[in-house]
């Protein structure tokens, strides 16, 4: 099967899960998968669940990374900072539907494989930071919006502060899996928090969240 035909099918799960932003929907339709995995995993790039990718991390499920992508409700002049490179699929996704992201990655060795692969596939508005994310990046904020692709036991403090008026954080918080995805709005110095499904991430390494053991404890 071609890969066209596997990113409609793709597509057409989507729609059936829930996900109903069309920008969303074609930037998914658009963005190569398959060149964020391990060449051995290729022939499952289009398949709707998450892969290992190095250092015992993981590219999510397309569905979870179109969902939080919806949740930031983007329109295209956003500045949008991503917590957890990692394959560097998301931070794809987002450059095609706002302004700029600023994307930070403890593991230097994904950050530097992501930035290969925009590279190579033309994206030009996204800005790799290595460092603690958990700490967010406050020479470019405020956010419009902050997507954090793992784990969290509580909201990150400085991540909220970075947050603009108005602006959205989408991350998975919990002290045990499920997760539940939330997303929280800023007002002010007020947070309104919508929970918006159970869902399963890697630990968020950092001084704000989990230590580095709680990686190993986790299996992944």
């Amino acid at each position: 099967m071609s890969r066209s035909v596997e990113q409609q099918r793709l597509i057409g799960q989507l729609r059936k899960h829930g996900i109903r932003d069309e920008r969303v929907l074609t930037v998914m339709e658009e963005v190569p998968r398959d060149r964020f995995v391990p060449e051995a995993l290729q022939e499952a790039a289009f398949e709707d669940h998450a892969l290992p990718i190095a250092a015992g991390q993981t590219i999510s499920q397309p569905y979870m990374v179109a969902l939080m992508t919806q949740e930031l409700a983007l329109t295209g002049t956003e500045t949008v900072l991503e917590i957890g490179t990692g394959s560097g699929y998301q931070a794809a996704i987002l450059a095609r539907l706002c302004r700029h992201v600023v994307t930070i990655e403890r593991i230097a060795e994904l950050s530097r494989a992501a930035q290969i692969v925009l590279a190579e596939l033309g994206v030009r508005n996204v800005e790799f930071r290595i460092g603690d994310g958990t700490l967010g990046y406050p020479e470019r904020a405020p956010y419009d919006g902050i997507i954090v692709t793992a784990g969290a036991p509580k909201i990150p403090p400085q991540l909220f502060e970075q947050l603009a008026d108005g602006g959205r954080l989408v991350i998975p918080i919990g002290t045990d899996r499920p997760q539940i995805l939330q997303c929280i709005t800023r007002h002010g110095d007020r947070a309104k928090i919508t929970d918006v499904c159970p869902c399963s991430f890697v630990p968020l390494i950092g001084e704000d969240a989990w230590p580095e053991d709680a990686e190993r404890e986790s299996g992944e």
